[in-house]
């Protein structure tokens, strides 16, 4: 009944971290970060699926499924989906309908930090019907699919007080009843799903064009690259000959924050990743990220991280 996402990966960085008749889990860590997947079977054809993402980018492994119904909620970070010439983002509390793009494709974070829950559906394996498990829960999977995906669609909710009390106890199951507490949640899941009306969606109003992503994503490449200069929006807005208006919309619109926001918490990220696994002074660390002022530099890393660089490098120290 696994659907056995580990099996066949073709990462060389991925690695099994555990597996048993119940759950299977994986962690794929590079240099862009690490991913880990937690898979639990709850019914025939249902799979939950907890990713936990600290990087940019990933790709699902050859044995993930495509074409059946995926519902997924985003508890932190942000989560992209590409549909060809729109794309749509996911933050915190949101939820998004669609069909699973499947294996091989690369998915993007564009924070670097994606935390959430998929509900994995395939019609061809679930009863047709899942009253079967609970007398008045009359709901067909392969409904729900042409209901929210008819025509490739992709079915977006904004966090809501609902949303909230749907998924939230999703990540906090007690493991001595996760087994039993999954098929509850997920056959209240679907509940939900067949009440609400397919126009609610926020998809039209909240999607970007694709040249709007792809400027972002450009821009993003370019200060991710020169992350030793102090970059301001005139000199960037003149680097891609755009105004400075529209490239703070475009890279709001992928990123969900500003791009000073966006660039000092990426280059704490990868200063923490410095820390971690060299020796080198924390005032060189410093001034590679374009701070002449280690104190400055301190002060910038404990707002993103929560403690001192100093700090960090002994909680890592004390880990090993």
């Amino acid at each position: 009944m696994k659907m056995n996402l580990c099996e066949g990966t073709c990462d060389r960085d991925a690695r099994l971290l555990f597996e048993n008749e119940d759950c299977i889990a994986y962690r794929v860590a590079n240099d862009d970060g690490e991913l880990t997947i937690t898979e639990y079977p709850v019914f025939p054809g249902i799979w939950v699926c907890y990713k936990d993402a600290r990087m940019q980018t990933y790709t699902y492994p050859p044995s993930y499924p495509a074409g059946v119904l995926e519902i997924t909620h985003c508890r932190e970070g942000r989560f992209e989906y590409d549909a060809g010439e729109q794309f749509f983002y996911l933050a915190a509390g949101d939820m998004a309908v669609c069909k699973s793009a499947g294996s091989g494709t690369a998915v993007y974070c564009p924070t670097g930090r994606y935390y959430g829950v998929s509900v994995i559906v395939d019609p061809e394996l679930t009863p047709r019907c899942l009253s079967c498990f609970l007398a008045d829960v009359r709901v067909s999977p392969a409904a729900l699919l042409e209901k929210f995906c008819a025509e490739n669609r992709c079915f977006i909710m904004r966090s809501t007080a609902r949303l909230e009390h749907v998924f939230s106890e999703l990540y906090t199951v007690p493991e001595d009843i996760r087994k039993g507490y999954l098929k509850v949640k997920v056959l209240e899941l679907f509940l939900f799903l067949s009440s609400l009306d397919t126009a609610l969606s926020q998809s039209g109003q909240h999607s970007c064009q694709k040249s709007q992503v792809e400027l972002a994503k450009d821009v993003c490449r370019f200060i991710n690259e020169h992350m030793d200069r102090r970059l301001t929006i005139r000199q960037l807005a003149e680097q891609f000959y755009v105004s400075p208006a529209r490239l703070k919309k475009c890279f709001y619109s992928v990123y969900g924050e500003s791009i000073q926001t966006y660039l000092r918490a990426y280059k704490m990220r990868a200063a923490a990743q410095l820390l971690k696994t060299t020796d080198t002074p924390v005032a060189q660390i410093a001034a590679s990220f374009g701070y002449d002022n280690s104190s400055k530099f301190s002060r910038a890393f404990r707002e993103v991280m929560g403690v001192s660089p100093t700090e960090y490098r002994k909680s890592i120290l004390l880990e090993h």
